[in-house]
């Protein structure tokens, strides 16, 4: 083998090496310039990895897009429970990337209020529908209620993770979309509570009834009367309108649940 053929097999072991995914336990920079640059490059390469697979048209997200976007939110989750590292962060980014990561860290931290720790044991998880059909469902209830797709997905990923959580909520709150059952019945238009296309219709139908699309802040204020709740959902609509990759990535994310010993993530890849 000639010495130029050499360099050019090491070339791209070198570059598949550089190319490859994040393992699901991989560890994350502490310090505030690595975890930053560490914190672009998965975000520039989890981008390129969701443009292909919406041009390949699988019905489901790649390896390469599942272990970009873990890594991804694992950092987002360990910014969220240390604020100091998150400015240290935040201030080393560029302004058009802080501003996105600064409002999904300021709704996460919102959430994190509303939630409380429950057994490992409470929570079941399950398939998410396809991005596809749940982006033509959110399209079909924005046509008939007036209801922006966007915010219905907010809702959808803030309530049960595009239904990969399953469990009904401490309140009784049940499926996809989580509705009361005494509010489905007036709601539901007779569908079925956990079928992510009636649900997301049923969202749709409460939302329109209490003020959707002129006045959202009221609208989700009735679906969950707390204004971080109402807060955070608007921030990820916001998220999922002004990206086009937004909702992807959100729905190739995975489950974490508050537990008395923290967090643990139930869905994903295990090796």
């Amino acid at each position: 083998m000639s010495l130029d053929c050499l360099r050019v097999g090491v070339f791209f072991v070198v570059l598949a090496l550089v190319a490859a995914p994040p393992p699901p336990g991989s560890p994350i920079p502490r310090d505030p310039a690595k975890l930053a640059a560490r914190l672009q490059q998965t975000t520039r390469s989890l981008d390129e990895t969701v443009d292909s697979w919406r041009a390949s048209g699988a019905r489901r997200p790649p390896d390469d897009v599942t272990l970009y976007a873990l890594y991804q939110q694992r950092i987002v989750i360990l910014l969220t429970e240390k604020p100091p590292l998150s400015r240290e962060v935040l201030a080393r980014l560029p302004s058009d990337e802080a501003r996105p990561l600064r409002s999904e860290l300021a709704a996460r931290r919102e959430l994190r209020r509303l939630s409380t720790p429950r057994p490992r044991g409470a929570f079941r998880t399950g398939p998410a529908a396809p991005a596809t059909s749940l982006r033509s469902y959110y399209g079909a209830a924005q046509r008939r209620f007036g209801v922006a797709w966007n915010v219905l997905a907010a809702v959808n990923f803030v309530e049960s993770a595009f239904n990969k959580l399953r469990n009904a909520s401490t309140a009784g709150a049940q499926g996809p979309m989580q509705f009361i059952p005494s509010t489905w019945r007036a709601y539901g238009l007779g569908g079925n509570i956990h079928d992510p296309h009636d649900a997301i219709l049923g969202a749709a139908n409460y939302l329109h009834a209490n003020g959707a699309p002129r006045n959202y802040p009221r609208a989700l204020y009735h679906y969950n009367p707390s204004r971080f709740y109402v807060d955070a959902v608007l921030r990820y609509a916001s998220l999922i309108r002004s990206d086009p990759r937004a909702f992807y990535v959100l729905y190739s994310r995975q489950v974490f649940v508050r537990t008395a010993h923290g967090l643990v993530r139930l869905t994903g890849p295990r090796r």
